[in-house]
């Protein structure tokens, strides 16, 4: 995996989409980059991981060949992937990117991640998590991503799962430490970089019917046949992407644990569950400006209509900061 011991400039503008799961934040993005002459940063937590496309809506080959992507399969679903090695790669991504006279793009609903990411942090033994606030906004796969930058060996031995112990880890690895210099708390939201940072959101109703929507779909366009491949070829549970939203729910199915629906039930409802979690995560930003995709979300036509109003309005935000 390449590492990388630069990072951007101070001031270099980064652009950003963020958001919960479901909300339009790629399709809007396949809008906005090419007008603004810019490539695409993936910044999601499963989307790194080789084989898994279905269950994280990687983008298809067509959106890949239509504008430049980075971040996506870089990481096979057996390592043990962290923040700090998804922060290596992004940064040296981004300082490609700018090298070429293009700006990057940001997009995703990875909150640990993105803030990894626009504010620079640094992580490692001494990095402060006393306060355990932040880190319920998580996913149990980003929060032991976190807890895999700071103490490899406890990532190594306590499962993604064990949601307790991966906090008491990540709370035991800043106890009784000062926080080295550079390494600043949750709550300070200042980046070294010219950040234009745009959220979308969708009525909560909505957001779940077209949350659940895409479960549907993405169930029929394989991806219970896409888990079966990934199980044979040592994804499980327990496992950092073994934890992934729809995966995990369907390695319990095949492994015998749960009946299917159940499984597709559990992974609807926790797909809702963390939509929300996002939505929290990112609304503590005050950087972050909203756009609402206007839809009651019952059909997919009238969804991707107001995925397109939205991105027009974030196109004209993005290029006016920009220039200002």
């Amino acid at each position: 995996m390449p590492e990388s011991g630069t990072r951007p400039a101070p001031g270099t503008t980064l652009l950003a989409l963020v958001g919960p799961t479901g909300v339009g934040k790629t399709a809007a993005a396949l809008r906005i980059a090419p007008v603004l002459g810019a490539e695409i940063v993936s910044v999601d937590s499963m989307q790194v991981y080789r084989g898994m496309d279905t269950g994280t809506a990687k983008p298809s080959a067509d959106d890949r060949a239509s504008v430049p992507f980075h971040l996506l399969d870089v990481a096979d679903p057996t390592d043990n992937f962290s923040a700090a090695a998804f922060k290596s790669l992004a940064d040296s991504a981004i300082l490609g990117i700018c090298s070429r006279g293009r700006l990057p793009l940001l997009v995703g609903g990875s909150g640990l991640y993105f803030r990894a990411v626009v504010d620079d942090l640094e992580f490692g033994a001494g990095s402060s998590f006393e306060d355990e606030g932040p880190l319920r906004e998580l996913s149990d796969a980003e929060a032991h991503s976190l807890l895999a930058s700071v103490d490899p060996h406890a990532a190594g031995r306590i499962p993604p799962a064990n949601r307790h112990r991966v906090v008491r880890a990540l709370q035991a690895a800043s106890a009784g430490r000062a926080v080295p210099h550079g390494r600043r708390a949750w709550t300070d939201y200042e980046s070294p970089y010219r950040l234009v940072v745009a959220g979308l959101n969708m009525e909560r109703s909505a957001l779940y019917r077209v949350i659940e929507r895409r479960v549907d779909e993405m169930l029929a366009s394989g991806l219970e046949d896409e888990a079966r491949r990934l199980k044979e070829e040592g994804l499980a549970v327990g496992t950092t992407a073994g934890e992934a939203l729809g995966y995990r729910q369907l390695l319990e199915y095949l492994e015998g644990t749960t009946s299917r629906d159940e499984a597709v039930e559990r992974i609807k409802r926790r797909t809702c569950n963390y939509a929300k979690r996002q939505l929290t995560w990112f609304r503590a930003d005050p950087r972050i400006r909203w756009f609402e995709v206007e839809t009651a979300g019952r059909d997919s036509a009238e969804v991707e209509r107001a995925v397109r109003d939205a991105a027009g309005l974030v196109l004209e935000y993005m290029r006016d900061n920009m220039e200002n």
